[in-house]
């Protein structure tokens, strides 16, 4: 499926020509921030600072090995593991604090924490989404809705009456019903617009009608979780506001992730997750069953070991694999913590989890190069295991898919209707800190980023 109503031929040279107009001031202070969170414990403590480093990084690394074996042991080295992975770091604190680094530790982590968001700030690119007015409301707004997600939301924010008042057909979903048939219905009965009151999983099936048909689809925040909802920017405390998008909105064209033939809008986790959200005790008791299922499924019998190939790369001995519609930011991020800046880059976003010991689960602090936790963006990526079936876990929904497992991006497949006025929208804030790109910026020398040389090769020519 190609790509549909793409940015304007040259977004590319707009986005450079405004990163280098406004990324200036940003980049000068990100470079002065990341100088400061050097210079403030080597002011304070000279070379001795780097032996506090060390101490901080053996902290770090006994509580990694703290948590892993709560997750992958039982009895008394998961309680031996509880203990450790609190009192590493409690320690490390204590440490600073009687030698008078507490206050320097933290201001050079505030520090280097303003430094990445201003160099991602100053990297961010000209456009994040594209969006166009929506002039007319729709004839014929269909909406499904779940009574039961998010524990009644539809019925406590009386969201089918304010639905109906709206002029929209309500479909209230009772239990074992086909959800992706009653959307085909709806279509066939001359639906203009596909709706979802409900979950995630609930909402892929029915956006993948609405693209099928190149409808627009527009979401209520009715689950849980909802985080495709926060993603596109919506007031999740609020769902009936997502209501004003029939009246006073606008269209963003974004991705569609598939799992061989099932979409997802946030994720497709392979492994140890995948494998926990099939016992039938998950959905009330998620964290008692995690743990008591994690042990065996990390180092006993029933252990996955998964192999991936994401064009060139191929990665084996993987415990866990997250593939997303669009990257997510890494969980530390203090611009967009384990959120997607953005939904229309036509890249899925890969996260591979690979520890299988003690000695592995240290090595993790060591970031990308202990070779423990591996992130990469891919147009495509293929999973597969020893059998001939693996558990998938689509947008929290469990479901069982022939081995291997392809899963891509549709770019620009679906088209959302949102409002106008989104409280959570992100605004562009970079990609990963690349510093000697910075460093060109703050000096008035940038050069284009390897996504937009990407770009430029994808744009087809005039």
């Amino acid at each position: 499926m190609g790509r549909h109503g793409g940015s304007p031929r040259g977004s590319g040279e707009a986005g450079v020509a405004t990163a280098r107009k406004g990324g200036a001031g940003p980049a000068r202070l990100a470079l002065l921030a990341l100088l400061g969170s050097i210079l403030v414990p080597l002011v304070i403590a000279g070379l001795r600072s780097v032996l506090w480093v060390l101490v901080g990084i053996a902290g770090l690394a006994l509580a990694a090995v703290g948590v892993w074996w709560v997750l992958a042991h039982t009895g008394v080295l998961r309680v031996l593991g509880g203990v450790l992975s609190v009192a590493a770091p409690v320690t490390v604190l204590a440490l600073y604090a009687v030698f008078g680094m507490l206050g320097p530790a933290l201001l050079s982590l505030a520090l280097w924490a303003l430094a990445v968001t201003a160099a991602r700030t100053a990297l961010a690119p000209g456009r994040t989404a594209s969006e166009q007015a929506v002039v007319t409301a729709p004839r014929a707004p269909w909406i499904l809705m779940n009574p039961r997600s998010g524990g009644g939301k539809v019925g406590r924010f009386q969201l089918a009456e304010k639905a109906r008042a709206a002029g929209c057909r309500v479909v209230l979903l009772d239990a074992g019903q086909d959800v992706t048939e009653l959307a085909r219905q709806a279509v066939a009965e001359g639906a203009d617009l596909l709706a979802v009151a409900g979950g995630d999983g609930t909402q892929a099936l029915v956006a993948e009608v609405a693209a099928r048909h190149d409808l627009p689809f527009m979401v209520i925040p009715a689950g849980t979780r909802n985080h495709f909802a926060l993603d596109l920017g919506l007031d999740r405390d609020d769902p009936a506001a997502a209501l004003q998008a029939l009246s006073d909105g606008v269209e963003l064209r974004i991705d569609l992730g598939y799992a061989a033939d099932r979409v997802f809008v946030n994720n497709a986790s392979f492994g140890t997750y995948a494998s926990v959200v099939t016992d039938p005790a998950y959905r009330d008791a998620k964290a008692r069953t995690t743990l008591r299922t994690l042990p065996g499924l990390l180092t006993g019998e029933d252990a996955l070991s998964l192999r991936t190939r994401a064009g060139r790369t191929h990665i084996d001995g993987l415990q866990a694999l997250l593939v997303s519609n669009n990257p997510y930011g890494r969980a530390v991020d203090a611009a967009r913590p384990g959120r997607r800046e953005r939904l229309d880059s036509g890249l899925l976003g890969l996260v591979c989890v690979r520890v299988g010991n003690t000695a592995e689960a240290a090595r993790i602090v060591r970031g990308p190069r202990s070779g423990g936790l591996i992130r990469l963006n891919t147009e495509e990526v293929v999973v597969e295991a020893g059998g001939d079936t693996l558990p998938v876990g689509i947008d929290g929904e469990h479901v069982v898919l022939p081995s291997p497992v392809v899963c891509r991006s549709a770019p620009g497949a679906l088209r959302v209707r949102v409002p106008r006025r989104r409280p959570h929208t992100l605004r562009g804030s970079g990609a990963a800190a690349d510093w000697p790109r910075v460093a060109r910026l703050a000096l008035g020398r940038l050069l284009p980023s390897r996504e937009q040389d990407v770009a430029a090769v994808r744009e087809p020519p005039p």
